[in-house]
């Protein structure tokens, strides 16, 4: 078969679908993936799938702009004519099945990777970005067979809203993480906590600054990091708004990287006190790979990657005080502290493995090939001498 991927962000194909495209392709399908930025094409290559460039603003509501989206994606598919067309992010999942239903195509599928900003927006203008979003969700579920949600809220409110029917829901936990490439690694002496975020507001990052200030004053060894790219987004920080905690040390900004790896395996704790309403923090399950305690909040997304107390530490959103204590109590308790970076990794083994994850949306997709599958299964027990 023929399977299109159209995402919204083209490094996510790479980080968040890579390793299924890696599957899909094992199964002996092609894959051609659609993203807005240019620049990849060698990595997506390396994973086994044709790039294709498909413009779009990540983070803009243009009507006119969108309808000409519809179209475009609509000839991109009649042109290479997929067998399947899989979407995810706001922008893919709604204009992509649309797209795919008028250019004809009978295997559509989405994943709702959290609600973002659009859910999230307060006042009048958020209000109606959301009505409107809720109509254009419900006329692209429409067209799909299958709908993918990282975690319970989200599906629970599509549901809730009468955006979709129980029937078509696919629960799964998050996109996972390659086990292989995130490995455990020994916790630092000292306490060093860590953010990975791109830097809009939602994701916490004030509250993190803040949090950051409060516990330096009381434990002026400890370092907090904030780690990732500036964004686009409508509620996008500036540097001018993260300079004051750089400058009185209370936080390093360590920019962006390709490699989150050595910035996890160098933190005592990960911190992501969100409220964005993500699907499941990709980061958060990277953390937990390299066996690192979590903090972070008791919102959709995040709350299903904690047992509080066990592997860390659930607080309320917006909450300074509660966020600044929790990072206290991990300095406090280094013992107990280390016993939830083992909880974290158990934890990810068992519910995070990308190999789960992947095989569950491979059987919903039907592209799972059985002789291939099997084949490799007896490879894999030969190899494990079993």
């Amino acid at each position: 078969m023929k399977v299109l991927i159209i995402a919204g962000y083209t490094r996510s194909i790479i980080i968040f679908r890579g390793d299924l495209i890696r599957e899909i392709v094992n199964q002996g399908h092609e894959v051609i993936a659609a993203g807005p930025e240019t620049g990849y094409e060698e990595q997506i290559a390396a994973i086994g799938a044709r790039f294709i460039q498909l413009p779009m603003q990540r983070a803009k509501i243009n009507p006119l702009k969108d309808f000409l989206l519809i179209n475009m994606i609509r000839k991109l598919i009649q042109q290479e004519n997929p067998d399947l067309v899989f979407s995810y992010t706001i922008k893919p999942v709604i204009f992509g099945s649309i797209a795919a239903r008028l250019a004809g195509v009978k295997n559509i599928y989405s994943m709702v990777t959290g609600l973002g900003y659009v859910f999230s927006a307060n006042g009048w203008k958020g209000k109606f970005i959301k009505t409107i979003s809720k109509v254009l969700y419900y006329a692209a579920i429409k067209c799909c067979k299958k709908v993918f949600f990282q975690n319970p809220d989200d599906m629970k409110e599509f549901i809730n809203e009468g955006l979709i029917k129980n029937k078509k829901c696919v629960l799964v936990n998050g996109s996972g993480v390659n086990l292989e490439k995130f490995k455990p690694a020994p916790l630092p002496e000292k306490p060093v906590f860590l953010m990975i975020c791109r830097i809009i507001r939602e994701k916490g990052v004030m509250e993190y600054l803040n949090a950051a200030r409060i516990v330096k004053k009381r434990y002026p060894g400890a370092r907090f990091q904030l780690l990732g790219p500036f964004d686009a987004n409508p509620n996008a920080l500036t540097y001018d708004d993260i300079r004051p905690y750089i400058e009185d040390q209370s936080v390093e900004y360590m920019g962006e990287t390709e490699d989150v790896r050595p910035f996890i395996e160098n933190c005592s704790v990960y911190v992501l006190p969100s409220y964005y309403r993500e699907g499941t923090p990709r980061t958060i399950l990277e953390a937990m790979a390299m066996g690192r305690p979590i903090i972070t909040t008791n919102a959709p997304g995040c709350r299903e990657t904690v047992i509080d107390g066990e592997n860390g530490f659930l607080v309320p959103i917006k909450d300074v005080e509660t966020l600044a204590a929790k990072m206290m109590w991990m300095i406090e308790h280094k013992e107990l502290s280390a016993k939830m970076a083992e909880r974290s990794l158990t934890i990810c083994q068992k519910k995070y493995d990308v190999n789960i994850i992947n095989q569950l949306i491979l059987d919903t997709l039907e592209l799972r090939n059985d002789e291939i599958s099997y084949e490799k299964n007896v490879v894999l027990r030969d190899n494990n001498g079993l």
